[in-house]
């Protein structure tokens, strides 16, 4: 079976630092991966039967339901099921999990970032709303509402998070937390040891940036 690393705007866009560390990682442990820096809302043009490992959770919706013979499975499921990724210790912090949409109805997804988290010591703090019964940060309402309104939902969805720390796994996520007044942590730089840089978080600006990337690959 082919298997490619698509890092996607999750961390090309956010960290291409760590998509370099993480791609060198699956080298080591998987065997040789070419980088997938398609967009996924582009035509991947790989072969059929391929797998593509993905960090981004639309990436892993638009690969497995648009693409026929493309199997997809995320970063934290492979990781999840490594024997010699050097996890960090973060000593029993707590944490709430903001799952991504498009992960709704993916248990694999939701399971595998929480044994990830267990395995970097850090203490889970569950929200009401969360795994299937989870709510969008705000961020996939862009462009049916107006600004202003996008940004009361993304203030609205962090205050019903019980830790001030918010473990993410979509970019987008990011902005919508630190909008809120909460400190987002990606998943990626939680597994790498490194914080979590905002970045262009007002939601035109961002959008911008983002449609750029898509338009350039």
């Amino acid at each position: 079976m082919k298997r490619v690393f698509a890092p996607g705007c999750a961390l090309v866009m956010h960290n291409p630092g760590s998509a370099k560390k993480l791609l060198a990682f699956l080298n080591k442990e998987l065997g040789p991966l070419d980088e997938h820096l398609t967009c996924c809302r582009h035509e991947p043009k790989l072969p059929a039967g391929t797998q593509v490992i993905n960090v981004c959770a639309g990436c892993d919706k638009r690969y497995r339901t648009l693409y026929d013979g493309i199997a997809t499975i995320s970063l934290w499921e492979i990781l999840d099921r490594s024997k010699s990724f050097p996890f960090p210790d973060y000593k029993g912090k707590e944490m709430t999990v903001l799952d991504a949409c498009p992960t709704r109805d993916q248990s694999r997804i939701h399971d595998a970032v929480r044994s990830l988290l267990s395995k970097m010591n850090i203490r889970v703090v569950e929200s009401a709303k969360t795994k299937a019964d989870g709510v969008c940060c705000g961020d996939s309402f862009y462009g049916t509402l107006p600004v202003a309104k996008v940004k009361e939902l993304m203030k609205k969805r962090a205050d019903e998070m019980p830790a001030e720390d918010v473990a993410v796994y979509g970019v987008s996520c990011i902005k919508s937390m630190h909008i809120g007044g909460k400190k987002p942590r990606h998943m990626a730089d939680l597994l790498l040891g490194n914080d979590t840089a905002a970045g262009v978080f007002e939601p035109d600006e961002w959008h911008t940036q983002l449609d750029k990337f898509i338009n350039a690959h």
